[in-house]
């Protein structure tokens, strides 16, 4: 899927996120390059100047030499039990919930987001970037290293290549062109007021059947993905119900219900979900003034102008950057609130003690179907009826459940099988194999306070309190500067000018194409949209204190949205120009 590229000013509304630099929860690559991932066409795309990564400081040299003992100390300091571990008490995932100052006292509460901003956060990752092939005790070249997704928020992790590059993502049997999604067999009996449940569709081995099967490595990602398969065919279902686009064929209503689709999807990206992440004075700055750092022009080699379809994506955002979404798991979640009368289900989010061969193991690992592997999105999200709980702070610890991720001792989808365990390790490796600079030499050079030597003492035994990996000095930064907030200075200028930059970059995006366009789907703020908007109009919000009448599908119709929806009258300004 190609995208064409504007030329990109360096003022007005320019400006400026990674993979499994994930928010990115986990890397699937094993030490010697090979991964456990499901994706098409991986062989037939070599890295080329078009789609590798690039730098966002060239200049600076790396925090540590690329040497096996600058390997060594980087995994020692992400293991299990050091310094970057939150030492959580994993006894009980509902007191770990309940009771967070006894059983997680060095892992606070983020009161600014809910649980589920994590995990949006992990999917946009998925959406603009994948490197499944660099090693891991080895030196990487960003300018040869493929990126396997489009650099541009496009949903190509849901739509694949489209209907006739990707069919198998694709259900044509009502005669529209919608996205497959599965039933979720016996849910109902566990469901709150029996209401119906999905899943992603699997083969008959529950490998999942979907763009990118990063989405499938744990419960919340599966079903956040299932979600917009939903709302994807909700659009088309909303659509063709309008008088005015009754002639239109089902190609047409597809190319529609697509471009709405992802413009209120990059909506939710830039007036909530970056705001939440950077704070809304620093997208505001990036808005009006553009980027210092991120040019979108600029050749792998930091310096030459580039004339290919799409941006690249720097390496400081990717492996550094962009992760500091591991800093915000939870240890555990309130997954679903369970049948009628019955308990919810609590779980942790990884817990490599359970047996890999397991179908319904008790932590929430992906590629697995059972009746009560699907989510509460009330949990997760704020709907206003007081049930959505926080994600951690944006700190120098993680949750003690990615310190020893699963994927050793058995198949999992997403999840390292090359026996280093600790996501904060990987991090750090990573960090030494593509030479990347120090937070405070990038600091110096953005101009902005850097950390000191006394604020990172804690690093003393590393030698690394005066040159430290830039993402632990991002996410000690946000700790130190905006109480674990939201990202710091360094932090939130890259992430939010490589955001910005590629919704700029891209001429199909809305704020390339319409910057003046407002939501036009029902929403309980007219001219507004939420990720609850995009939920609730989705269908997979069943309430919690009603009784459900099952649909006779499996995709919600815009009848079955919450009558509160308010939806926006559309305009030629409001729509999207038409698509030839």
């Amino acid at each position: 899927m190609s995208h064409r590229r504007s030329k990109y000013l360096s003022v007005g509304l320019a400006g400026i996120l990674c993979s499994t630099a994930i928010v990115g929860l986990t890397a699937a690559q094993a030490a010697d390059g090979k991964n456990n991932l499901n994706l098409p066409g991986l062989r037939e795309r070599p890295a080329t100047q078009d789609n590798s990564f690039t730098r966002m400081f060239p200049d600076l040299p790396p925090y540590a030499p690329p040497t096996d003992e600058a390997r060594t100390q980087a995994k020692k300091l992400g293991e299990k039990g050091g310094v970057i571990d939150a030492l959580d008490i994993l006894s009980d995932p509902i007191q770990s919930i309940l009771n967070p100052g006894q059983f997680s006292p060095n892992n606070p509460d983020n009161p600014n987001m809910t649980a589920g901003v994590t995990f949006f956060g992990q999917f946009l990752d998925h959406d603009i970037t994948l490197d499944p092939r660099s090693p891991l005790l080895e030196p990487s070249n960003p300018k040869k290293t493929t990126n396997f997704r489009t650099a541009a928020f496009d949903l190509d992790s849901v739509y694949g290549n489209g209907p006739q590059g990707s069919p198998e993502l694709y259900d044509l049997s009502s005669g529209e062109i919608k996205l497959r999604v599965d039933s979720l067999p016996g849910a109902e009996a566990v469901s709150r007021n029996g209401a119906p449940r999905f899943d992603l569709p699997r083969d008959p081995n529950n490998t999942a059947i979907l763009g990118d099967s990063r989405n499938d490595e744990h419960v919340i990602l599966a079903q956040l993905h299932t979600a917009f398969l939903h709302f994807h065919n909700a659009v088309v279902d909303h659509l063709r119900k309008d008088p005015a686009l009754a002639t239109q064929s089902k190609e047409q209503i597809f190319k529609m219900a697509q471009r709405q689709a992802r413009w209120h999807y990059q909506w939710i990206i830039l007036h909530e979900f970056l705001p939440l992440t950077i704070g809304q004075a620093r997208v505001a700055d990036i808005l009006n003034k553009g980027p210092k750092f991120y040019q979108v022009d600029e050749g792998p080699d930091g310096r030459r102008a580039r004339r290919s379809k799409d941006p690249l994506l720097p390496i400081e955002f990717s492996v550094a950057a962009y992760r500091f979404g591991h800093s915000q798991i939870r240890p555990s979640y309130r997954l679903n609130f369970g049948p009628t009368g019955g308990s919810p289900f609590f779980a942790f989010l990884f817990d490599d003690t359970q047996d890999p061969n397991n179908p319904d193991p008790d932590d929430l690992r992906g590629g697995k179907r059972a009746p009560r592997r699907f989510v509460d999105w009330q949990t997760f999200f704020n709907f206003g009826d007081g049930n959505f709980r926080p994600n951690k702070r944006i700190d120098g610890k993680l949750s003690s459940v990615v310190m020893l991720l699963p994927g050793s001792r058995g198949p999992a989808p997403g999840l390292p099988s090359d026996g280093v365990q600790s996501l904060a390790s990987r991090n750090l490796m990573r960090h030494v194999n593509f030479g990347i600079p120090s937070g405070q030499a990038i600091a110096r050079k953005m101009g902005v306070p850097a950390l000191t030597p006394a604020q990172l003492d804690m690093l003393k035994p590393f030698d690394m309190e005066k040159s430290t990996p830039l993402w632990f000095y991002i996410m000690k930064e946000a700790e130190l500067m905006e109480d674990g907030l939201r990202l710091g200075p360094v932090g939130g200028r890259i992430v939010g000018e490589v955001f910005i930059g590629l919704l700029k970059a891209d001429e199909s995006s809305y704020l390339a194409s319409q910057p003046r366009w407002k939501p036009v789907l029902p929403s309980a703020t007219r001219g507004d949209f939420r990720i609850t908007d995009l939920l609730t109009f989705a269908g997979v919000v069943p309430p919690l204190d009603a009784v459900v009448v099952p649909p006779t599908d499996a995709v919600p119709s815009s009848t079955d949205v919450a009558p509160s929806l308010v939806e926006a009258d559309s305009s030629p300004t409001d729509v999207a120009p038409p698509l030839q």
